[in-house]
C-alpha cells in the first residue's frame, strides 16, 4: 500500500511538472510565480573542476538525494555559456537547486539520512560551497 501511495504521489507530481512545461514557454514571468515555498540553491566549485569523474560523481549523489521526499522540484546544472559580466559568477563546477512547500520541509532535508550520507560521502570532491535559500 505505501509503495502504491508513493508512486501515485509521483505520477501526479510528474503530471503536474508535465503540464507546467507548455504554461512555462507561453506565459510571462508574470503569471507564473511560485508562492510561499523555499527555494534551496547550493553552488559546489570542485577541487579538481577538470576532473570528469569527480563531476560526473557529485551528480549522481545529488541525483540520488533528490529521493529525499519532502523536496518537490529540483534542477541540477552547471555554468551557462552566458557573456561575461562583473555580476555573472561562471566559476563554480555545479548548481544544484531544490523547491520545498516550507521551512519544515527543508529543516526535514537538512537531517535526512541521505542527506548526511550525501554530505559525509562527497564532500571530498569540493573545495567550497555556497548556499543560498529564499522565500517570498
Amino acid at each position: 500500500m505505501k509503495n502504491r501511495r508513493a508512486f501515485i504521489k509521483k505520477a501526479a507530481a510528474s503530471v503536474a511538472l508535465a503540464g507546467m512545461v507548455p504554461m512555462a514557454q507561453t506565459a510571462s514571468a508574470g503569471e507564473v510565480k511560485i508562492k510561499g515555498a523555499l527555494i534551496h540553491h547550493v553552488f559546489f566549485w570542485l577541487k579538481e573542476p577538470n576532473n570528469e569523474a569527480h563531476k560526473k560523481q557529485l551528480v549522481k549523489a545529488l541525483t540520488d538525494l533528490l529521493k529525499v521526499e519532502t523536496i518537490r522540484m529540483s534542477h541540477i546544472g552547471f555554468p551557462a555559456a552566458t557573456e561575461s559580466r562583473d555580476v555573472v559568477d561562471h566559476s563554480y563546477s555545479v548548481s544544484y537547486m531544490t523547491i520545498f512547500d516550507d521551512q519544515a520541509g527543508q529543516d526535514a532535508y537538512q537531517i535526512h539520512p541521505l542527506h548526511l550520507k550525501f554530505v559525509e560521502e562527497n564532500s571530498h570532491l569540493w573545495s567550497k560551497v555556497v548556499v543560498y535559500d529564499s522565500v517570498d
